[in-house]
């Protein structure tokens, strides 16, 4: 789903206006009835009541239509006009005056009004700011959302939380409604994805309000919200006259003395990624931990007994995911570099090979093309340099990845792949992924998928939902607390039955899977 900026937002809104030969305040209606279906649909009448906070612009306005089918239907509404400026916007005018003609009247809350009373029991809907917002609100506006969010009610926001900006950082933290949901039009929007924004909302919904399909579809948007439908787009359902040659050999590089355990849990999920073989290249000491713990995986070792420092590979790999769990010694870098030297394979690096070519930024020369990085975020910086906010950080990122023609894995709660010009936000996951091996799992993913002749862009992608849907199903059997790396490699197989089994039914019952 692409995700779009504000100018293609308003973009899109003037070639509907034109395209449809509707009016502006017509494509403000269908807005408003999005947001009040889905209100409708949860509240099914509830004599709750419903504060609406209205600004003067369009997203007032598309508040004070939402105010009137509630009305209509015969909902407790309380509406307020926040009257922050003296100009107002056509469309909020007109249905000013439709609310006015059904005998409501709103209050008008100025600088120096009193605020009203919310009870925690109420419900709050903010249509205070929409996406134009481009400065911090005026301290007594302000001040309203800090009264708005103390007052413990559930609190909705159309389109956008009240405060943020679409396109930057914001300047102060209490201009912003904390919202429990957003009802955002046609397509979410950046700021719900990054750390610093994405704490203002707690869950979302994206209502279709009719935008021009065609027209949205040729925009060059730079970021997309990646979904299980994407990733069935890519997904290569297995032949029948296949064997695991046709599946690739892939390589799992790695480990030291006390750390085998990274190279042991990628190496698995590199296996149950689909990889046809797997073999680890460890320290001496990782022989025996490896052989016992994960039959199936093919080991040769280092003449060192317990750090990396010759890397002889007795064979060609398709692919090679290197760093878990490799420490970061004079011996070690060494060795990474002289393997870097002499390497053409496709590349997978994590962990320490990250802290290994921030140490020596020359080696990023000497990687091959589209090789994959999946930095947290202080390997990040590391990597690319300090930022002072997350535009930054994902503007530094975008340079990163053209100058060196790698892609970045920028692992968080909505994990960001990242090519040259364009960002792929990963919508699976959930905070019990926050655990010891979890980085290493998802190196294993994206190693087996590369191995299997997918893209290295497309397998960072597809890897790192596959590897939230693990997270996701192991939730299912246990809890947040209790998600380990070894549970998201046992739900991997269920990731992956989710893209296929619509298509595996389809086989069984025309007699065929192949």
């Amino acid at each position: 789903m692409k995700i779009l900026s504000g100018e293609q937002i308003r973009a899109a809104d003037k070639y509907t206006i034109e395209s449809q030969a509707i009016r502006s305040d017509e494509l403000m209606e269908r807005a408003g009835l999005a947001v009040f279906h889905w209100l409708h649909e949860q509240l099914k009448g509830s004599p709750v009541v419903l504060h609406i906070f209205c600004g003067i612009g369009n997203n007032g306005g598309d508040g004070l239509v939402v105010a009137r089918h509630l009305l209509e239907h015969g909902y407790n509404i309380k509406v307020y006009v926040v009257n922050y400026s003296e100009k107002r916007s056509d469309d909020f005018l007109i249905n000013l005056d439709r609310l006015k003609d059904r005998k409501v009247w709103p209050q008008v809350i100025g600088q120096e009004s009193d605020f009203p009373e919310i009870s925690e029991e109420e419900m709050v809907l903010d249509a205070i700011f929409g996406t134009g917002l481009n400065r911090t609100p005026d301290p007594w506006v302000t001040k309203l959302i800090t009264h708005i969010n103390s007052s413990m009610a559930f609190l909705m926001s159309i389109d956008i939380a009240s405060g943020l900006f679409l396109d930057k950082i914001f300047e102060d933290k209490n201009s912003i409604v904390k919202a429990n949901f957003v009802l955002t039009f046609q397509s979410p929007k950046l700021v719900f994805f990054l750390p610093q924004t994405g704490i203002y909302y707690e869950n979302s919904v994206v209502l279709d309000i009719g935008l021009d399909e065609a027209f949205i579809s040729s925009l060059n948007n730079t970021y997309e919200f990646i979904q299980q439908q994407d990733i069935r787009e890519v997904y290569r359902f297995r032949k029948k006259f296949t064997h695991k040659g046709t599946y690739g050999h892939a390589l799992i590089l790695g480990g030291s003395y006390g750390k085998i355990g990274a190279v042991i849990l990628s190496a698995k999920a590199c296996l149950r990624s689909g990889a046809g073989l797997v073999t680890a290249f460890v320290p001496q000491c990782g022989y025996v931990p490896l052989q016992t713990s994960a039959p199936e995986i093919m080991v040769f070792t280092d003449k060192d007994e317990q750090q990396l420092s010759e890397i002889q590979i007795p064979f060609e790999p398709t692919v090679i995911g290197i760093g878990m769990g490799m420490g970061t010694s004079k011996v070690a870098q060494k060795a990474f570099k002289e393997f870097l030297k002499g390497n053409t394979t496709p590349l997978v690096i994590d962990a320490d090979g990250l802290n290994l070519l921030a140490k020596d930024r020359s080696l990023l020369n000497q990687l091959p093309p589209q090789t994959v990085l999946t930095p947290h975020p202080k390997e990040l910086e590391r990597l690319i340099g300090s930022w002072q906010d997350d535009f930054e950080k994902l503007d530094k990122a975008q340079k990163f990845t053209n100058k060196f023609n790698c892609i970045l894995v920028l692992k968080g709660a909505h994990t960001i792949t990242m090519y040259k010009e364009k960002g792929y936000i990963n919508s699976s996951g959930n905070p019990g992924m926050a655990t010891a091996g979890s980085g290493d799992v998802l190196t294993g993913v994206i190693t087996g998928l590369i191995a299997q002749g997918y893209t290295p862009l497309n397998a960072s992608i597809m890897g790192v939902y596959l590897h939230g849907r693990a997270g996701d199903n192991g939730l299912l059997k246990g809890s947040m607390e209790s998600i380990t790396a070894s549970d998201i490699i046992e739900n991997l197989g269920a990731s992956f039955k989710e893209l296929y089994l619509e298509e595996l039914q389809e086989g069984e019952e025309q007699g065929t899977t192949s």
